[in-house]
């Protein structure tokens, strides 16, 4: 049997292919990686002038039939029509609820507080801050979902705070209490400060009076060092369904012809003087912009615009 020769170029070749076919070999069979669930980011923190702003997620929470809550007013295929042109389903809708924390270099003022009190903790554990830091609770009104955050079992959830709110808001409420009310607020009388419109909560913070939801519903303005924020509460509480085509009646709405009319109003001047607010309902982080469209305004989401503020 003839021998054969290989050239040592053959043979170098040769020798360097056999780790590279060992490469090949089939990998082991690997357990596939664990779902880790639906998450979202808790807070959101920016400079405005010399202060800065951080809004908080203290909770989200999914409606069914979100035209038994929107759109009282208008008929069912114009709700579907409206909902369709904007990408959203009409089976069911979240809500979001965002306190705001400003920090004004001297106070920390907290605006609204949640459903509870393990809600909005949480979210300013998250931020970096704890429930005793906060000077000043502002209550923009009463519903549940505001005041359920000032109590945990009985006992105040911001040992240190003062609290601020309208006197029609409370007066309202005192003469007709619901049971969040009895609960949550009137423990804290004796450390509750009243003001009116264009009342001041600290400097720099304004009150703006935006009947309807409530009888004494506030919006507030920041302002420092020529930037202003507005925070809107409940003027709106959908960027479609209610911002968009403010003359939609609202279910939680005390008076809906009062709040439509507010707003027209606070939402006009914001589109006017390009102000950007913070919506407690909105997709969270609830901030952005407004412009006027038509019978209505357009939503504007916060993209970078408030990290070049800073």
């Amino acid at each position: 049997m003839p021998i054969t020769r290989l050239s040592r170029r053959s043979a170098l070749v040769a020798a360097a292919a056999l780790p590279i076919a060992a490469t090949f070999r089939p990998a082991p069979a690997r357990a596939a990686a664990e779902m880790k669930g639906s998450a979202a980011p808790t807070f959101n923190r920016f400079k405005l002038g010399d202060m800065e702003v951080t809004a908080l997620l203290a909770g989200t929470r999914t409606i069914e039939k979100p035209n038994e809550t929107f759109g009282l007013n208008v008929p069912a295929e114009e709700f579907a029509a409206v909902s369709a042109a904007a990408f959203l389903p009409t089976d069911k809708a979240q809500s979001f609820f965002t306190p705001t924390l400003v920090n004004t270099g001297k106070e920390l003022v907290l605006f609204d507080t949640g459903v509870a009190s393990e809600g909005v903790t949480a979210a300013l554990a998250a931020a970096g801050y704890t429930p005793d830091q906060v000077d000043i609770v502002v209550l923009t009104h009463m519903h549940p979902d505001h005041i359920g955050g000032l109590m945990a079992n009985g006992t105040p959830t911001f040992t240190n705070a003062r609290y601020v709110t309208g006197s029609a808001e409370h007066n309202f409420w005192s003469g007709k209490p619901s049971e969040a009310f009895t609960a949550n607020v009137v423990p804290l009388n004796d450390k509750i400060t009243f003001l009116d419109d264009g009342g001041s909560v600290a400097g720099g913070i304004t009150s703006k009076l935006a009947a309807g939801h409530t009888p004494g519903h506030m919006v507030y303005l920041i302002e420092s060092n020529g930037q202003t924020l507005a925070i809107t509460a409940d003027t709106a509480n959908h960027y479609v369904w209610s911002l968009a085509h403010p003359d939609w009646e609202v279910r939680f709405d005390a008076d809906k012809a009062k709040a439509a009319e507010s707003r027209r109003a606070v939402f006009g001047m914001l589109a006017a003087d390009r102000i950007p607010f913070i919506g407690y309902h909105m997709p969270f982080p609830a901030m952005g912009f407004v412009e006027a469209d038509g019978n209505g305004f357009r939503y504007v989401p916060v993209s970078y615009q408030m990290m070049l503020a800073g």
